[in-house]
């Protein structure tokens, strides 16, 4: 049984009532099924044109190009399935990783358990920033005051008291404006702390009745996606277009309409860059699975773009810098300074069990579960009686006081900053100055120090604090210890020249002494929330090119400093845990929440969500984004500079008078191993070694801009000369059949080739354990030539012969310059293509 009576379901009542009522959760929407995406699929471009040439082979009694043909097709479908099957299995870990949360007490244990897990019959907790996952009655805690805009539309907040005695209540009826118990799902708590009774769950609740669902990832598509898949359709129309011209051209100066058809269709396909939108998609969602296995869930797809480019990044200390687990560790009485310990005298335990009265009985505040850990350790009474008010904290007063009834007794305990519990006690200046000497040396020494009070008692408590009379008890000094991992966090990001801005609502020694344990640049002054204040926007902005540490902020002005940094053209990431944090975190070109401490309603505002609240999370985070970053920018350049001797090879033949050099199987061939290697063996390249100690890209900088379309249309234009002047010399010597094998190996070759250059960059090794997936498919794609070029039937159906060795080693060294010219000039420098 609990302090306050409530033990809550055990488990028994807790599966029994998952098996009457079900899980609480909506219907899922926009989970994709095999189904689903292979329609989709099936709709692209290439495919309709590889099932065009393949009837068309069939039609002609071209029985063993007509059935590879098919193969091809159905192999290169299975692969995109594939693939787009693995992203969704990435997405769908992520939508598991971004469920919301609740607190329940169960069995006298309080835990936090996935809100789907929630049943009727549960004894909830309910705080500031929470969104309720289910119906419920207010049974016990504070007044609260709950936001019920998502239900009502109504944007004032509307105030829930206690339910009375007996109160009973049936279906529960829909939001009103008159202040009651009720709670409903899907709205958000907005002042005060409670205990409820769940009554209704899922689609049984207020939010299930209008099917609504609040907790989804977004993951549409990003921009870069959606202008790549305008890019494919148009090029898609292009391509028809021109297998419309080459068909007529065949037709009309060669009459053979027949080969036209088949010239045509092999140019469209070859004209045509289907892996764009499936590379975007897969580097996107694995991307964001990546960072998942890092402790950053990524909410936003479009923010993977952003993150490896970020410039600045403003963090809380509490939580984030630190470990957020508050141990009360000095006091100071009229007694003195002492330290919390056996030893402590009467004074100092005083003031500890006054704090106790003015705390959480089920504590969720850091600085509330220190206090009981204190009053534990010194084995101090539990509290007599029973809490009748709470007065949260208010931005007017910023100290919590609680009212508690013990038979016809009452006794009453504020604490909270030392500035509001000095006006509760009306202190004088030279006791409020004498006391701001303690606090200085409390904070120098790195410790959040509050103010405890007492009520005189004497009459009935009035209505507001304000109005009580208090006396002052003392002040309690809180240690939160450094992340361990935070020094070499902040090292790290210095290096990737990121600036690190601690911003805290802290006392400024306290916020300097953590920013001097943690290593961030403290050498100017600390700036203050008065003093910021005080700034007109242009100052602030000149202010914001060396400031880096923000002590006694307030959540409206975060966004004022997010508003500056962007102003001075930075790339700004934001942190962000309460409900005020939300326009800041939404301003941010990377809002983040925090996914221990943070609020639902921070999260919802957020980019990326923090699954450890640990500072080196989010420098994990910016090397992870620059490493996707870096990878899905070569696969684009690879893609792009393959395509380039490929139409090439399909159309030039044609227009120069040659033999035609590709057919659409040539093409498929091709196409199975270019659509793999993007997949897999560019998106599991690691990270640059140098990654983390370049600065940042410029925030105008694209993905795939002119810089890395000239790039890759030198890469396949040399390929492209290459294989078409060794095919143009061959047929001098040798047969249409052989000159096409031996161009055909050299094709292959260079693409092998240029696939492993692209991705080992200026520094990588080549024979790198962890690029065993691109020798795998370098290998069966080797083997398959090999059989094409030996085996007789595969050399008819590729209208191809083997060229003889001494074609073949030409072929050979053609493809391997062709496809690595590029990469001795870069390993020395010569030549730049930054990833």
């Amino acid at each position: 049984m609990t302090e306050d009576g409530l033990s809550g379901l055990d488990e028994g009542e807790v599966q029994r009532a998952l098996a009457q009522w079900g899980a609480n959760e909506l219907p899922s929407p926009g989970r994709r099924s095999l189904a689903d995406i292979l329609a989709e699929t099936l709709r692209e471009p290439m495919f309709v044109l590889l099932l065009a040439a393949a009837s068309l082979y069939l039609f002609l009694g071209d029985l063993g190009e007509g059935v590879f043909l098919l193969f091809g097709a159905c192999a290169a479908i299975a692969l995109v399935v594939v693939q787009e099957a693995r992203s969704e299995r990435a997405l769908s870990a992520l939508r598991d990783l971004a469920q919301p949360h609740a607190r329940v007490v169960r069995a006298g244990a309080r835990l936090k358990v996935p809100s789907r897990d929630v049943v009727p019959g549960d004894i909830m907790l309910v705080g500031e920033g929470d969104r309720i996952c289910a119906d419920a009655v207010l049974i016990a805690g504070d007044l609260l005051s709950v936001d019920e805009s998502s239900l009502t539309g109504e944007s004032s907040p509307v105030s829930k008291r206690m339910a009375r005695g007996q109160e009973a209540f049936g279906e529960i009826p829909a939001p009103g404006p008159e202040a009651s118990p009720l709670l409903f799902s899907g709205t958000l708590v907005v002042r005060g702390q409670g205990v409820a009774r769940v009554t209704h769950t899922g689609v049984r609740s207020a939010l299930g009745r209008i099917g609504r669902s609040l907790a989804e990832i977004d993951h549409q598509p990003t921009p870069l996606q959606r202008t790549a898949g305008r890019l494919v359709g148009l090029l898609g129309l292009f391509a028809l277009a021109f297998c419309g011209l080459v068909v007529l051209a065949f037709g009309v100066f060669r009459d053979d309409w027949i080969a036209g058809a088949l010239a045509g269709i092999t140019t469209a396909i070859a004209l045509v860059p289907e892996e764009f939108p499936m590379v975007l998609a897969v580097f996107l969602a694995l991307g964001a699975w990546r960072l998942a296995t890092d402790k950053v869930l990524v909410r936003r797809g479009a923010v993977i773009e952003t993150l490896g480019g970020a410039t600045v990044l403003c963090v809380d200390k509490t939580g984030t810098l630190t470990q957020n687990h508050m141990r009360l560790v000095r006091i100071w009485t009229k007694d003195g300074v002492a330290d919390v310990g056996p030893a402590l005298g009467d004074a100092g335990r005083a003031a500890v069990a006054h704090a106790v009265l003015a705390s959480s009985v089920r504590p969720i505040d850091p600085m509330d579960r220190g206090i009981h850990e204190a009053a534990t350790a010194l084995d101090l009474p539990a509290a007599a009686g029973v809490i009748e008010r709470t007065w949260p904290l208010r931005p007017e007063m910023m100290a919590v006081t609680q009212l508690w009834r013990e038979g016809d007794a009452r006794m009453a305990a504020a604490k909270g900053a030392p500035e509001a519990v000095f006006r509760l006690c009306d202190l004088n200046e030279v006791e409020i100055a004498r006391l701001h000497e303690i606090i200085e040396v409390f904070a120098k020494d790195g410790l959040r120090v509050l103010g405890v009070a007492k009520w005189r008692g004497g009459g009935a408590f009035p209505e507001s604090p304000e109005g009580a009379s208090f006396e002052f008890v003392g002040l309690i000094g809180f240690l939160d210890p450094l992340r361990e991992d935070v020094p070499r966090a902040l090292e790290e990001a210095r290096s990737a020249g990121i600036h690190v801005i601690m911003i805290t609502g802290d006392h400024p020694a306290t916020a300097l002494a953590v920013a001097h344990a943690a290593g961030i640049d403290a050498t100017r002054a600390v700036t203050t929330g008065a003093a910021l204040a005080e700034l007109p926007f242009s100052t602030l902005r000149q202010h914001m090119l060396h400031g880096r540490v923000f002590a006694r902020i307030t959540p409206d002005q975060k966004l004022l400093i997010v508003e500056a940094l962007k102003a001075n053209g930075e790339v700004v990431a934001m942190t962000g845990d309460g409900v005020n944090d939300a326009p800041a975190l939404e301003a941010a070109h990377i809002g983040i929440a925090m996914g221990r401490k943070g609020t639902d309603v921070a999260r919802e505002a957020a980019d990326l969500v923090l699954l450890d609240d640990g500072f080196a999370s989010i420098v994990g985070g910016v090397r992870m984004g620059r490493r996707i970053f870096a990878n899905l920018r070569k696969a684009l350049i690879y893609v792009t500079a393959i395509h380039v001797p490929i139409a090439g090879l399909a159309l030039l033949p044609i227009l120069l008078g040659l033999p035609q050099l590709l057919f659409p199987m040539h093409v498929v061939l091709l196409e199975l191993a270019i659509d793999p290697t993007c997949a897999l063996a560019f998106e599991g390249e690691r990270g640059s070694r140098d990654a983390m100690k370049r600065p940042p890209r410029k925030p105008d900088e694209a993905l795939f801009g002119p810089r890395q379309l000239l790039s890759a249309a030198m890469q396949g234009f040399v390929v492209l000369v290459g294989v078409l002047a060794l095919y143009a010399h061959a047929l001098t010597e040798l047969t249409v059949e052989k000159a096409r094998g031996a161009a055909f190996v050299a094709l292959v070759v260079a693409n092998l080739t240029l696939a492993l250059v692209d991705a080992v960059g200026a520094e990588g090794r080549i024979f790198d354990s962890e690029r065993r997936i691109y020798w795998i498919i370098a290998g069966a794609l080797t083997m398959v030539l090999t059989l094409v070029v030996a085996s007789p039937w595969l050399a008819a159906i590729f209208h191809l012969a083997a060229p003889g060795f001494q074609y073949v080693l030409l072929a050979v060294g053609v493809g391997l310059v062709s496809g690595a010219w590029h990469w001795p000039l870069r390993r020395l420098g010569l030549l730049e293509v930054r990833a």
